[in-house]
């Protein structure tokens, strides 16, 4: 199956769709590039502290837009959660884990600032997540410019699955991002691909990578 398990792709929650037609026409661009199932991972970190019950919501809003809109795919709800002192310790405390198909959790780091991790130390979550039957996934780690390739591989040995932006292969979010994508590829680090879908510059991007005969990945 074409799988999407990283998007933000429900209105009005964080920093992607705006609204539900918005919304909607994200969606509809991934349909038409292949896509038959789309997992949505809001936010769920300092900003954008959305619960459960935040996600669900926007979510039933999204399938009402889709189902008016007569926008046919598979829809799948889970979360994108950031490892730092604001949020991550309430989502454990109040079981706030949503795994993606059954089993898969999306924990990423803050982005440009190391720092805002606080004392959290991210193996020992991955441990945590690991003894809990789950399974990590670290997304987009072409895109933390400060994390060694030691650490990298120290995350990958403990168990942590390595999700790849399509965008950051398409040059999305720059060259450095794009040459270390490459690079993981192909040191074969990679066994998961997101859209991370946000806006209609992600499709303009993505769009024109994709039709230039780039493949999406199957599980």
């Amino acid at each position: 199956m074409k799988l999407d398990f990283h998007s933000h792709i429900i209105p009005g929650i964080d920093d992607g769709a705006t609204d539900p037609a918005n919304a909607a026409e994200l969606v509809s661009a991934m349909k038409s590039w292949g896509f038959e199932k789309i997992t949505c991972t809001p936010h769920i970190n300092a900003k954008y502290r959305n619960t459960p019950s935040d996600i669900e919501r926007g979510f039933e809003l999204l399938l009402r837009e889709l189902d008016d809109r007569k926008i046919d795919i598979d829809l799948a709800m889970s979360a994108e959660y950031r490892l730092v002192p604001e949020t991550w310790p309430q989502v454990l405390e109040k079981n706030w884990l949503m795994p993606i198909e059954d089993r898969f959790i999306l924990t990423e780091l803050p982005i440009d600032n190391p720092w805002k991790i606080g004392d959290i130390k991210p193996i020992e979550e991955f441990r945590r997540l690991i003894a809990m039957g789950l399974t990590p996934i670290l997304p987009h780690p072409e895109r933390y410019f400060y994390l060694s390739h030691k650490e990298l591989m120290s995350f990958v040995e403990t168990g942590v699955v390595i999700q790849c932006n399509y965008g950051s292969l398409a040059g999305l979010y720059g060259p450095e991002a794009q040459r270390n994508a490459e690079f993981l590829v192909d040191e074969g680090v990679v066994s998961l691909y997101g859209t991370d879908m946000h806006n209609l510059h992600y499709v303009d991007v993505m769009g024109n990578w994709f039709a230039q005969g780039h493949p999406i990945a199957e599980y």
